[in-house]
């Protein structure tokens, strides 16, 4: 391996350090008695709530169904944890200074193993507290009723909406994987090892270069990939499953679906605009909204962000909530004439409708 792939790797090294300093995940919970939510936390070495009392909110909750307490000394991955992750480091160190490709390759391997380990062991630890609950001392029992989070994305449990989703910390990790399989491509593309001196070492120089800014492609594609996958993305609405989070109607019309995603990366969904407007006004006064999407009238189920919206009143009861106005959005405003609308000046922007 040349100096190239061995930096890659030493900083993959570093990388995993400090995510034992990142938080790994988070769990959200809202619902209407708890409008700015209740938030879950998990570090490499503990579970901690959101705020200072949230994770003891959710054990109060979790009592009334009879789910076990949440109890971050008695959970035996959170030991093993951070030491797995130093491993790693030190392992991934240790290739640095080598310098051989099969090192590295058994590296990868490690870091994917360990990886595939851990989300597995994740579920399983939520599908047990779920799933094992003591009905015998539970104050609300729903027979066949099961309260198992999602892994990644959202579910409803009752009158609250769980959300799942990694934290910066698995974005780094995530991250340092990316740079150890950067490591391997350049290696590869160089060869795997030094060449003879000569005629072929400037072909080997130019091969070093190629490889270098291949890396460097790499490495920032990776980046941005891994920026677009953050939590503060609209998740999919399940229409005729998921509920809304003002009025608590099922959303089941893709036509007027709405959603909002507040600062800490949480998604409130609507089955109406005008839930949307209610509950937004709400929410922005305390500055918590990053960004807000709408469901496109002329192609159900696409959500497109408000501000780029055009809204138009269908008249009462067209929408969801059959009040006297009937808003839908449309993304582009040539399509006003196909829903019967002639006048362009009757169109909305998201700023009219605030």
């Amino acid at each position: 391996m040349s100096r190239i792939p061995r930096v890659l790797v030493a900083l993959a090294s570093g990388l995993l350090l400090l995510a034992l300093l990142l938080p790994l995940w988070r769990v959200n919970l809202i619902a209407p008695q708890y409008p700015e939510g209740l938030g879950m936390v998990i570090d490499a070495h503990t579970v901690r709530g959101a705020t200072e009392h949230d994770l003891g909110n959710i054990n109060e909750l979790n009592h009334y169904i009879g789910m076990k307490v949440i109890d971050p000394a008695a959970i035996p991955e959170l030991k093993v944890m951070p030491w797995a992750i130093v491993g790693l480091a030190v392992f991934a160190a240790g290739v640095a200074l080598v310098g051989k490709r099969a090192p590295t390759l058994v590296w990868l391997a490690s870091f994917a193993a360990l990886g595939l380990v851990g989300m597995w062991d994740f579920w399983k630890w939520e599908y047990m507290y779920g799933h094992d609950l003591d009905f015998a001392h539970a104050i609300i029992k729903v027979p066949g009723m099961s309260y198992q989070p999602p892994l990644i994305g959202s579910k409803q449990l009752l009158n609250f909406t769980a959300t799942s989703w990694p934290a910066s910390g698995t974005f780094v990790l995530a991250l340092a994987f990316v740079l150890g399989v950067c490591a391997l491509v350049v290696t590869r593309r160089m060869g795997g090892g030094t060449r003879d001196h000569g005629q072929n070492g400037s072909r080997c120089t130019r091969i070093a270069h190629g490889g270098g800014m291949n890396a460097r492609r790499a490495m920032s594609v990776a980046v941005i990939a891994l920026a677009a996958c953050g939590p503060h993305k609209p998740a999919p609405i399940v229409y005729d499953a998921d509920a809304c989070d003002y009025c608590r109607m099922q959303i089941s019309d893709p036509r007027f679906g709405a959603e909002l995603v507040t600062k800490k990366g949480r998604t409130v969904k609507f089955d109406s605009i005008e839930c949307l407007l209610s509950f937004y006004k709400q929410a922005n006064a305390a500055g918590d909204v990053e960004s807000v999407w709408v469901a496109d009238l002329t192609h159900p189920g696409v959500l497109i962000e408000a501000s780029q919206a055009h809204f138009v009143d269908l008249g009462a009861g067209r929408a969801p909530m059959g009040g006297r106005r009937g808003w839908a959005a449309i993304a582009d405003a040539n399509d006003a004439p196909a829903l019967g609308i002639g006048d362009r000046a009757a169109l909305k922007k998201w700023a009219e409708l605030l």
